[in-house]
């Protein structure tokens, strides 16, 4: 059994790590930590948990006697926490937060995105989870950056559902202002954008354009943006991407592929992923909602490629990735405790 710890276990990220966990074939949660609620039963404040677990809330930490513990904390404080916490060198890390993407001479943490990054997470003692936005963004433009044929700036558009803001309560969370609303947010500088942009010129050939990080440098000539554009859904979980991308020459060179062949790529770039599927059919996101599915689909007009992938930004987006991630770290099966369905209506 792996044994578990939660730190931030009471909030969304945290209850949904729970709900996994609990019926994890392989998996046994030692703590969940969460000082404001230290000795209240978990299914109190997960409600959706009720009748599943006894599990209690904990102020303590006992890191001895964990192999791996789960970080669902807010942006910036994985930092703050290690820096006065010491974690034993035998636990294992999973940080659900943005503090360790962007790879650094300062720390070791590998970026959590199986798809590109297998091999890498089953040898890694600490891992950084990928953002929702950037894992649904990454998965429909990965097989483009590997063959080279992102050479034109990236129109990306992706709408999610409240549960990407977190379980505290804000002006545009509550449901009477998110209700038959849509709204965007971030336009052009969403912090995702440093992951995506790390991780497609970490896969394009030498030769290709390079993908400007617009958030952290100013594009030179030559590179290419994704100019990304998120919105406010008023449904509480998935994600919804759509991506367009321009091709130069002739239909069927080599710079502007067939839609047979466009197909062909993705199927081939996503051959062995345990969750992430090329689907020749459009897509819709019921099929992912409450999965950690990731769909992918490509339609061909004229020169132009347009992408749709989506996600559920709790489980592939966050906390069903982890456990994703924690199996390739613990070398077991990559699905355990994942092989959830979504639902027909």
């Amino acid at each position: 059994m792996i044994k578990i710890g939660i730190l931030g276990a009471a909030g969304y990220t945290g209850g949904e790590l729970i709900r996994l966990l609990i019926n994890h074939p392989e998996a046994e949660i030692v703590f969940a930590n969460s000082e404001s609620n230290a000795g209240n039963l978990v299914c109190d404040v997960h409600e959706g948990l009720m009748g599943e677990t006894d599990l209690r809330f904990t102020a303590e930490m006992p890191f001895d006697k964990v192999d791996v513990v789960f970080f669902c904390f807010g942006h910036g404080k994985s930092w703050a926490f290690l820096n006065e916490h010491d974690i034993p060198n035998n636990v294992k890390i999973i940080d659900m937060a943005q503090d360790f993407r962007i790879a650094a001479p300062t720390h070791d943490y590998v970026y959590g995105l199986p798809e590109i990054h297998r091999e890498e997470i089953k040898k890694c003692a600490h891992l950084a989870n990928p953002g929702c936005f950037a894992t649904c963004i990454q998965l429909g433009l990965l097989p483009l950056a590997k063959a080279g044929l992102l050479c034109h700036d990236v129109a990306v558009n992706a709408i999610t559902g409240s549960t990407g803001a977190g379980q505290k309560p804000s002006a545009t969370t509550h449901f009477s202002w998110r209700n038959n609303n849509m709204s965007v947010y971030k336009v052009f500088e969403h912090q995702h954008l440093h992951e995506i942009c790390q991780s497609l010129n970490e896969l394009r050939p030498k030769n290709a354009p390079k993908v400007a990080d617009t958030l952290a440098e100013k594009p030179s000539e030559g590179d290419i943006t994704i100019d990304f554009i998120p919105y406010r859904g008023d449904f509480a979980r998935g994600i919804f991407c759509t991506e367009v991308v321009k091709f130069d020459g002739e239909e069927g060179s080599a710079t502007n592929p067939t839609a047979e062949q466009l197909s062909a790529l993705y199927t081939d770039f996503y051959k062995d992923a345990a969750f992430t599927h090329y689907c020749n059919a459009a897509i819709d996101l019921k099929q992912v909602v409450n999965t950690n599915k990731a769909l992918v689909h490509v339609d061909k007009f004229g020169n132009k490629a347009v992408i749709t992938s989506m996600i559920d930004n709790l489980l592939k987006g966050a906390v069903g990735q982890a456990v994703q991630n924690m199996n390739l770290m613990f070398g077991i099966d990559e699905k355990a405790g994942l092989r959830l369905k979504s639902t027909a209506f």
